[in-house]
């Protein structure tokens, strides 16, 4: 029985990065709510996002970069 660990390792990772992420908006955006009400909520979903962003973007350009380079050594 064979085992891929570079798989794993992808896959737990994501997991891992995923749910730090949940953590935040959920834990995070709950306790503003709670504290400060709906409309601080919202202005922290805002700013979360605002600030995952970039990284979203930097990520695209990865996968963009890769799909590119996985179809030029095709031919």
């Amino acid at each position: 029985m064979s085992r891929d660990l570079r798989k794993f390792a992808r896959q737990t990772t994501l997991r891992l990065i995923i749910g730090g992420l949940a953590l935040v908006f959920i834990v995070g955006l709950g306790l503003i709510y709670w504290r400060f009400g709906s409309q601080a909520a919202l202005l922290g979903l805002l700013c979360l996002l605002g600030g995952l962003s970039p990284i979203a973007l930097i990520l695209l350009a990865f996968w963009i970069m890769e799909r590119i380079s996985k179809h030029a050594n095709r031919q």
